[in-house]
């Protein structure tokens, strides 16, 4: 940057040397001498802008205010926006036609005021940040209609056109007409856009608006009127007011002679104001139709402009006009929190506020320069001292919008939110709610502890661009604070019930104004105390009689949907019977017996004991490792009920197995055969099973190995409730069979080979959730167990080494665990058909998990009902429960002081780029309730801000 200078410098003064006789260049050539002395002070308070940030901010510039488009949402298209409309000005230039001029003005206006970029992609195809949202691309009926209107846009200008060219007064006359129309057609307006808003311009009490907005029923009954009323808005905006402007600027008398360059500029960009900014042109035909009525034909304002540069002008100073007022509030507003908020004050605070009263003049040049440059009115560390940013673009970042932020756990709360958000933003922004849209301008969206920060890119013909980014949810002291006074902003203006008819905004002086609340359906956040529940000694032992039954429901329920089984069945009814039982060639390792139990380490139950302290989240150790699955190897495992399975020793070839091999077993409790011997084993008979249709639930051949000790195996069988079994067996769908659907499912039920293979899997899974002892489990344990930390037992390995029977288990204590806290809370159940609805509601409306899960994010994505998590407080020592709830529920927003957030930003890249002043707790980012400086800065885009969430631009259709 700082060569660049030089070399202009130095080029300037050459320039003055060779080139003689030209007093423009001289005194130029003094004034940088003069400025040449400070370029070190200009360079250090970092006022002088990079070539690029110069550059862009020139275009941008020209594009808005002298050919009529707009701010756009990326540095590209700002280029080929810019080149485009600077051609079609130029092209207008060289048109011989009077009639052709108007025509080709008015038919690229139109079309560089539509989204072109949503053009070029297919129809119907979605973006990926919003799947499904209202950012959709062009249709055929939308197609259709902008040809529409384009034809009738084209034939009214050149009809008028036509008619202007016979008769001066009649002309003259007519555009009068014209301008009396605009006129009303404004004030219309603007009492349709006010009542749609909380607050009246801001400061007074909306009276159409509803009062004491809560819930969302209440709101659509009290919105219904306001919504209609935004609907006549929408149709004025958009179809009537662009026709009656086109019919003033055709009726115009500079369009009837020889065009020159001031006429092809000026009324380039009033044909594209017309579409491009519709409000904004509306005003501005207002102004100068107004003052040319009322003004003499002969001062210099009528006789020198034509009415294109005079709508060039006015919309100059329009636009720095309101940035004027909007930088002067933020001044004052720095100025008088410095004194009157106790935390914002300083040593230097009083001698800074007399500094800026007594050089008060001073102060005001320097808003006035900036708003001048369109530059950011930069406060010095956020403190009373203000300096002129230099000119950047409203970009002001490299990059497009939402191509980075700070991800983390929080972020898929926006994913999931953001879509619908879009959808709702869409009619609220047609209806005139959130006040004027212009790019550059901020909005703050406010639920529970979700904060939305909105911008809006580009603004064209009846689309919208914008960026939202989601602010983080563990809130810092700072965070809390800010957040607390939006709270209340938002309360104060929705949630009030005023007896006076306009009560003034108490909050006036805040950056933050109220607009309106958005019913948006997302996901509400609530934390139960469980204290009372999980510690409960009779819950605790209901608790694990239901895990039982909630685990034979799930694996009947799995095993009866898996893949595959109405082929196995077909099968076996061809052939008229069921087939043998064959064991499972498994190579399982030995289970550990009664000695290597004994001779456990020690330190392995010490890492399981209930004196660990957990945390919300805890840390889930990584006991279960994946296992690799061995190929099958010689040696066969049979499972008979009530008995263990272990290892044959043996040597056959791969895929061979004798027949005798497979009545073989070796029993717990014979003497241990050393290495290289074989005793003979008893003959086992094979089992089968007695109903051919039991293989719709049959359980996969893996699961049925043994590695439980007989004793405890008929110990804990008794627990095994037969009645439910049976009970879920006959609520099954059954398959298409010849015979009848009960009679079937009656004789699944009664199969005892199958209930033996049920009571096996369902009492190990049961055994290793519990470990060793048959006692009533404690909070910490079920909040390990949980949490996928498992006690050790000899079952554990044989359960994580099959991943999916695991996950199942694991599911089902979950399921248990939410059973007995709705039990506690609703009641006891009563019979069995109640449990089956809780356990299918489990199945089909929630997720019962951790937070850190991914499964936890794709059920957040994908929608589902309820989320469920269990947590404990360290600190307060409590076991917490988490319930995410997916409900149409409001968003309260409210727009942001634009030249607030561009001074702040300008600030903290000002701060860490020029000062490197990166101090986490530096006095520009500590909490500032008036000027939210904390939640400003979080907003900025990476790597100056640090948002969880930021969308690519998101065009919105207004209509």
């Amino acid at each position: 940057m700082r060569p660049l200078y030089i070399f202009f410098f130095v080029s300037v003064d050459l320039a003055h040397r060779f080139m003689v006789n030209m007093p423009a260049l001289e005194h130029m050539n003094q004034i940088l001498h003069i400025l040449f002395v400070f370029l070190p002070f200009l360079w250090a308070l970092g006022t002088l802008p990079p070539p690029d940030a110069l550059f862009l901010w020139a275009m941008e510039q020209v594009l808005e205010f002298g050919l009529g488009g707009s701010s756009v949402s990326t540095h590209l298209r700002l280029l080929v926006m810019f080149i485009m409309s600077a051609g079609t000005a130029i092209a207008s230039y060289f048109i011989p036609s009077t009639v052709g001029v108007v025509l080709f003005m008015t038919g690229f206006g139109f079309l560089l005021s539509l989204n072109l970029s949503d053009m070029g992609h297919k129809i119907g195809t979605k973006s990926k940040d919003l799947p499904s949202g209202p950012e959709k691309h062009f249709s055929w009926k939308e197609c259709l209609f902008y040809i529409i209107i384009l034809v009738l846009a084209l034939l009214e200008t050149s009809l008028l056109h036509h008619f202007a060219g016979f008769s001066q007064i009649s002309k003259s006359n007519s555009q009068a007409t014209v301008g009396y129309g605009l006129m009303i057609l404004l004030i219309i307006l603007w009492i349709l856009r006010e009542i749609q808003s909380v607050y009246i311009i801001g400061i007074f009490r909306n009276p159409f608006y509803p009062k004491d907005v809560q819930t969302v029923t209440v709101f659509f009954e009290k919105q219904t009127r306001l919504m209609k009323i935004g609907i006549v808005r929408r149709i004025l905006l958009t179809l009537v007011s662009p026709f009656a402007m086109i019919a003033f600027l055709s009726l115009d008398s500079s369009l009837q002679g020889l065009h020159s360059v001031s006429v092809c500029i000026g009324f380039t960009r009033a044909f594209r104001m017309v579409w491009q900014n519709t409000e904004n042109a509306l005003l501005e035909t207002v102004i100068v139709s107004t003052v040319h009525l009322i003004s003499s034909t002969d001062i210099w304002w009528n006789r020198s402009l034509d009415t294109g540069i005079r709508l060039l002008l006015v919309g100059i100073i329009r636009d720095r006009l309101i940035q004027f007022i909007s930088k002067l509030q933020f001044a004052v507003t720095v100025l008088l929190t410095s004194w009157t908020e106790k935390k914002q004050r300083r040593k230097t605070t009083a001698t800074l506020c007399i500094l800026n009263i007594v050089f008060s003049p001073f102060v005001l040049v320097i808003i006035v320069f900036s708003t001048l440059l369109s530059s950011p009115l930069l406060p010095l560390f956020t403190l009373p001292v203000f300096l002129v940013g230099f000119p950047r673009p409203i970009q002001s970042w490299p990059g497009a919008a939402g191509t980075t932020a700070c991800v983390c756990a929080d972020t898929v709360y926006y994913y999931q939110m953001v879509p619908r958000l879009t959808a709702v933003l869409q009619t609220a922004m047609a209806a005139g709610s959130l006040g004027l849209l212009l790019p550059g301008s901020h909005y703050l969206g406010r639920f529970q502890d979700r904060l939305i920060w909105i911008m809006i890119l580009e603004c064209g013909y009846t689309y919208c661009s914008i960026n939202i980014k989601g602010l983080e949810l563990q809130e810092t002291s700072c965070h809390t604070a800010e957040a607390r006074r939006v709270d209340e902003v938002f309360e104060d203006a929705f949630e009030q019930e005023y007896t006076r008819v306009c009560p003034l905004n108490e909050h006036f002086g805040n950056v933050l104004t109220p607009c309106t609340v958005l019913p948006v359906k997302l996901y509400s956040d609530a934390r139960n105390v469980l204290s009372g529940i999980i510690d409960s000694h009779e819950n605790l032992k209901e608790f694990k009689g239901d895990l039982i039954k909630v685990l034979v429901w799930i694996l009947v329920q799995y095993c009866s949907k898996r893949p595959g089984m109405k082929e196995n069945v077909h099968n076996t009814e061809n052939k008229g019977k069921a087939p043998l039982m064959l064991p499972a060639l498994n190579t399982s390792p030995p289970p550990k017996s009664p000695e290597d139990i004994d001779s456990l380490n020690s330190e392995t139950f010490n890492d399981w004991s209930d004196d660990n302290i957990f945390d919300d989240e805890p840390t889930i150790k990584k006991v279960i490792e994946e296992k690799h699955q061995l190929k099958d190897l010689p040696g066969t495992n049979l499972f008979i009920p009530g008995s263990v399975e272990s290892q044959r020793v043996g040597d056959h070839s791969t895929g061979t197995v004798p027949e005798n091999d497979l009545y073989k077993a070796v029993l717990l409790g014979y003497p241990a055969v050393d290495k290289g011997k074989q005793e003979d084993m008893p003959y086992i008979p094979l089992m089968e099973f007695s109903c051919s249709h039991s293989h719709l639930v049959c359980l996969p051949t893996e699961w049925r190995t043994s590695c439980m000790p007989s004793s405890k195996m008929k110990e804990m069988s008794s627990l095994f409730p037969e009645d439910w079994y049976q009970f879920v067996l006959r609520q099954l769908e059954c398959y298409h069979s010849e015979e009848k659907a009960s009679n079937v499912l009656e004789e699944i039920a009664k199969d005892k080979v199958l209930k033996d293979f049920y009571v096996h899997t369902v009492m190990t899974c049961y055994f290793s959730l519990f470990g060793i002892d048959n006692m009533a489990p404690s909070p910490g344990h079920i909040l390990r167990v949980y949490s996928g930390v498992l006690p050790w037992s000899v079952a554990l390995d044989w359960l994580t080494e099959k991943p999916e029977l695991f996950q199942l288990a694991l599911k089902a204590f979950r399921y248990t665990l939410k059973l007995m806290i709705d039990k506690a809370s609703l009641g006891p159940i009563e019979d069995f058909r109640e449990l089956i609805k809780y356990l299918e509601e489990y199945e089909r409306d929630w997720y019962i998990g951790l937070v850190s899960d991914e499964k936890w994010k794709e059920a957040i994505l994908q929608e589902k009902p309820y989320l469920f998590s269990l947590g404990y407080d360290s600190n307060m020592g409590i076991y917490t429960g988490r319930v995410l709830s997916l409900q149409e529920l409001l968003i309260q927003v409210g727009k942001l002081n634009p030249e607030a957030v561009r001074g702040q930003w300008a600030n903290l890249s000002w701060e860490l780029l020029y000062a490197t002043n990166d101090d986490e707790e530096r006095y520009s980012i500590q909490a500032h309730p008036l000027l939210l400086r904390n939640l400003t800065v979080q907003a900025a885009e990476p790597p100056l801000g640090y948002p969880i969430y930021s969308s690519k631009p998101l065009h919105i259709h207004l209509y």
